[in-house]
């Protein structure tokens, strides 16, 4: 638990705190004037500290390095489930929710950024809680946040398992290309600071866009293309569950704070966040009407089922990098959660002692066993999605963000135009999440429940 420090005990709080205040007034990204009227609270030190002389030192990202990681967790193998949501919605609603889910994730993502400067002390959406809500939003945000970051070890877990099954032709059983996916992932998540994983990032995003430009040509080449439906019928569920997986593409808020919290200059984080919603906005409009173009209303989820076995080999092999890295990451910012929890405010944050790495091992053994165990018993793809999207995404990515600027502006709601639009604007972020959790959580349980090729710890591929 992070301890509160009081801004006389030390000589270099003060400091900061002066710094702070100084910088308040000539940093375009402080907050305005009147938001300086609102309520804030004592400064309290991160669960970091101070690393000048630490060992394992945490805070050392560069933004642009934070901006990869970022991208590297945000788009995956989920990409090529796009076309088939446009073709569940039809091109004119999807690319509408595309571009404005985007930009609307482009904005609490700077809001998640606004909040970290306001509160320097929060470095997870558990954090962020207590500030919200005391003891109670702790114990509720740290809990949801990691039930999401598992439920995404166990997605790509299962995404491992279907690639090496078509890689392979069924070459042995899913169960063991499962156990393969957990061991490989579990090492790659054993560094314990961010900046030694957005070098991987980088391999994750050079593979994923060479997995979608491979799917696009051989989809054009094998597909003639056909009319563009502008719209068309579908169910409550066919529907919502197509505009979930699209709003899923952009649901990575829940680990911004983390990543934040190990950048050198938090106040970086919008070249950060601009770098990832440049990519991911740009790729997945264009992945994904291409696609669709050629493939037409029959296109797969993911789209590799609609290329020819050969290319869909090659395809898989080229996005291996990506399936198991951008788990891995969100792996990584599970065990952190839980390393931190437990060791702040010691010196085993920053030790290589046998009692920090081994404490840091077995966190990372224990959520694998429990993600491939959450892969093995709940083997469906898009439904998983869509499922995780409800119960978790709608809230950390949109819901909560409009939260946490009705906090930071308590008071100040209408007290000027401008604040009364982004009033406005955060309270139709926060409906936004309440209405995608109520209703995604329908459409994808009846998705679920009408599934009936499902199969919990088999050695068949039902993904």
């Amino acid at each position: 638990m992070t301890s509160t420090i009081s801004n006389t005990a030390d000589p270099a709080i003060v400091e900061l705190e002066n710094a702070r205040d100084t910088k308040a007034h000539h940093d375009p990204h402080a907050p305005d004037a009147d938001e300086q009227k609102a309520e804030s609270t004592p400064y309290r030190q991160d669960v970091f500290g101070n690393e000048e002389h630490a060992e394992v030192k945490y805070k050392t990202l560069e933004w642009w390095q934070c901006g990869l990681l970022m991208v590297a967790e945000t788009i995956s193998l989920g990409i090529l489930s796009i076309p088939k949501a446009i073709a569940g919605l039809g091109v004119a609603p999807a690319l509408v929710i595309l571009l404005s889910m985007g930009l609307v994730a482009s904005y609490t993502g700077y809001v998640i950024g606004q909040f970290k400067w306001r509160y320097p002390h929060v470095v997870s959406m558990a954090d962020a809680g207590e500030v919200l809500m005391g003891r109670f939003g702790r114990e509720v945000l740290f809990s949801g946040q990691m039930l999401f970051l598992i439920f995404l070890m166990a997605s790509h877990i299962l995404t491992f398992t279907v690639a090496m099954n078509t890689m392979t032709d069924h070459g042995t059983c899913s169960l063991v290309f499962g156990v393969v996916g957990l061991i490989v992932s579990l090492i790659f998540s054993l560094p314990r600071t961010m900046k030694n994983m957005s070098w991987l990032s980088l391999a994750s995003f050079i593979s994923i866009f060479c997995a979608v430009v491979i799917a696009m040509i051989a989809i054009g080449i094998q597909h003639p293309g056909g009319p563009v439906k502008a719209t068309t019928e579908t169910s409550l569920v066919t529907g919502f569950t197509s505009a979930l997986n699209i709003i899923l593409s952009y649901a990575s808020h829940n680990a911004f704070f983390n990543m934040i919290a190990e950048l050198k200059e938090p106040r970086d984080f919008p070249k950060a966040l601009t770098l990832l919603q440049t990519i991911d906005i740009s790729l997945y409009l264009v992945a994904g009407v291409v696609i669709y173009y050629y493939a037409g209303d029959d296109v797969k989820s993911p789209a590799l089922g609609s290329v020819s076995p050969l290319v869909s080999k090659i395809a898989y092999g080229v996005a291996l990098p990506t399936i198991i890295l951008a788990g891995v990451i969100n792996g990584h910012i599970a065990c952190k959660s839980i390393y931190t929890r437990v060791f702040a405010g010691t010196d085993r944050m920053h030790k290589r002692d046998i009692m920090a790495v081994g404490s840091w091992i077995g966190i990372a053994v224990a959520l694998w066993v429990v993600a491939w165990i959450i892969a093995t018993a709940i083997p469906v793809f898009s439904t998983l999605l869509s499922l995780m999207t409800a119960l978790f995404a709608s809230w950390f990515s949109f819901s909560l963000p409009g939260a946490f600027w009705l906090f930071m502006n308590k008071g100040l709601w209408f007290s000027s135009p401008r604040k009364i639009l982004l009033t406005c604007v955060n309270v139709f972020c926060f409906v936004i999440g309440v209405v995608m959790c109520g209703l995604g959580v329908y459409a994808s349980g009846k998705a679920i429940h009408d599934d009936t090729g499902r199969a919990s710890f088999s050695c068949a591929n039902n993904a």
